[in-house]
């Protein structure tokens, strides 16, 4: 289902540096287990596979597309070279965005698009010989509410999270696929109930939790700056940690950046002076997974930008393409999470 006006502005980050030179193609999988709502998912297998691999579960952007956040992260490139593998599955909906408001979707094996991705992450382990122990989700905008969501609802299948520029687990709960109130930044809990909110995604779940990191930039008015303070409520209600970082580094990963640990499972990172746009810091995330050992930087793409995204599912053996062209001189690239390519001042005409 689209969504009018709400959605022609729910933009996307620009991702990350210098775009995805992997070796290989994604691979589209097949008859992996229940997917109700028929997403679409493909694999990315570096030529030299670890003995047990890791997996990465990468989510895109609405509008976007698995080829799209295949082509627009590093997260391929530095499977050649870390050899883990990677999942990027591709939205049903026409307008290319995620379920995260339906009760199925933010309920453990109840349905939605999110029991297609534990479907396929399942599969994964018992026939890709991937180590249970080392399932990550990360996704941007639409995909990084569905990375909250997973970090809810399957909790057993993942061990840490990543989302940059999303919202709290359960923040778009609702009849629709676009819930302005979350959107704008209008919902507010205490941190017991958020934390309530991400527990009900399993009920009965006393394991484990993943450990989670969420990014936002303080001028993202597409989902609302407002969200970044709930979301760190509720992941450090889950995990019983103070609202108070117990430590705070600045200019981390970027300048200007600041990064808030609250203890060893949950992290914030502020981004100021961003927007929606918020680039993907792919060789930070990895360090976050455990896949590498050490934090380096990346910065905003220049390249090369999608003009246009597909808007249909795929339908064959290949992965949905996307068309690019290049980047302005320097200015930032921007993927739009619907509605294509918009400048700032786009931005703002829409919104108002």
């Amino acid at each position: 289902m689209m969504f009018a006006r709400p959605l022609a502005f729910l933009t996307v980050a620009a991702l990350t540096a210098l775009g995805n030179a992997a070796a290989g193609q994604l691979q589209q999988m097949t008859n992996f287990g229940s997917n109700p709502t028929n997403v679409g998912m493909y694999l990315y297998r570096p030529a030299n596979v670890a003995a047990k691999p890791a997996l990465i579960v990468a989510i895109h952007y609405c509008t976007g597309t698995a080829q799209a956040y295949f082509s627009g992260t590093q997260y391929a490139t530095l499977a050649d070279q870390y050899g883990y593998l990677v999942i990027y599955p591709n939205a049903p909906d026409s307008g290319g965005c995620w379920d995260v408001h339906t009760t199925a979707t933010l309920t453990h094996n109840a349905g939605g698009d999110s029991l297609a991705i534990a479907s396929a992450v399942r599969y994964a382990i018992a026939n890709y010989n991937v180590d249970a122990n080392r399932v990550f989700a990360t996704g941007t905008s639409s995909g990084a509410m569905m990375t909250n969501v997973l970090a809810g609802a399957y909790p057993d299948l993942f061990k840490a999270g990543a989302a940059f520029a999303g919202v709290p687990y359960g923040c778009f709960a609702g009849p629709d696929l676009w819930n302005s109130a979350c959107a704008s930044g209008t919902i507010t809990k205490t941190a017991q109930e958020w934390g309530d909110l991400a527990r009900s995604g399993y009920p009965g779940y006393t394991g484990a939790r993943p450990k989670m990191q969420i990014w936002q930039g303080t001028l993202d008015t597409t989902l609302n700056y407002h969200n970044f303070a709930e979301g760190v409520k509720q992941w450090t209600n889950v995990f019983g940690y103070s609202t108070t970082p117990v430590s705070t580094a600045q200019n981390s990963p970027l300048s200007g950046w600041v990064r808030s640990t609250y203890g060893p499972n949950f992290q914030a990172i502020i981004a100021n002076g961003v927007d929606h746009n918020i680039p993907v810091q792919a060789n930070d995330v990895l360090n976050w997974f455990g896949i590498t050992g050490s934090t380096t930087t990346t910065s905003v793409p220049t390249t090369s930008v999608p003009t246009t995204s597909p808007t249909t599912s795929p339908t064959t053996s290949a992965p949905p393409t996307t068309t690019t062209t290049p980047g302005s001189s320097g200015t930032s690239a921007h993927w739009e999470q619907c509605g294509g390519y918009v400048t700032h001042r786009n931005l703002r005409e829409l919104s108002n």
